[in-house]
């Protein structure tokens, strides 16, 4: 005979060998509970599998500090939007982050390095700021990855356009790629989708791995 799991929901129960009895007049929620094989309740808990990952673009509100942080004494302090939206702003420009994706699917892919990902920068009053980085897919199984971004070339590249916006001279040599990256996918770029990415015929990403 299978175990039989106690459930307690207000309702006085006494156990009895393997099988659970009511001491009262139990409700029909009770008994229904109760009635339940412990063998039955584990499978439905692991019958739970993690989810994929779904957002198609992040924000990195965190990082703000770090931004405010690197912009010059000349200017007011920078504020950031949380919204993700154009509404309000009054510049936007539109340039390349780096990051690594993870496959959180089972195609065997355990992810990619990116030396392209898209990222959006709004302008706002006073100013105020935003960026939204766009997520890659997978090329094998065409699922959305999870970004670990590369911090310092956010901060730069936000903190050098913010500052641009507000009339001081940003002087920054270009990154030079350490090796040829492949063409650009754009059915793989989220950013591409939103007609923001400015990567068109230029290289893509690093390698998987």
């Amino acid at each position: 005979m299978a175990h039989w799991h106690e459930v307690l929901l207000g309702c006085d129960m006494v156990s009895h060998g393997h099988l659970l009895r009511l001491a009262l007049s139990p409700s029909s929620t009770c008994r229904k509970l109760a009635e339940i094989p412990g063998n039955q309740i584990m499978a439905r808990k692991k019958s739970r599998k993690p989810k994929g990952e779904t957002r198609t673009s992040f924000m990195f509100p965190s990082l703000h500090q770090a931004v405010a942080n690197a912009v010059s004494y000349q200017m007011a302090v920078p504020w950031f939007c949380e919204t993700d939206s154009d509404r309000g702003a009054r510049n936007k420009w539109t340039t390349h982050v780096m990051g690594r994706f993870r496959c959180r699917n089972s195609c065997g892919t355990n992810g990619w390095s990116s030396k392209k990902v898209a990222i959006l920068i709004r302008g706002y009053d006073l100013n105020g700021y935003n960026a939204v980085v766009f997520n890659q897919r997978c090329r094998t199984c065409d699922q959305l990855g999870t970004l670990t971004l590369d911090e310092n070339s956010y901060v730069e590249r936000v903190a050098d356009r913010i500052q641009i916006w507000a009339g001081i001279q940003v002087r920054r040599g270009r990154h030079p790629t350490s090796k040829p990256t492949k063409p650009h996918e754009r059915a793989l770029c989220e950013g591409c989708k939103r007609g923001v990415c400015r990567q068109t015929t230029d290289g893509w990403e690093g390698d998987y791995y």
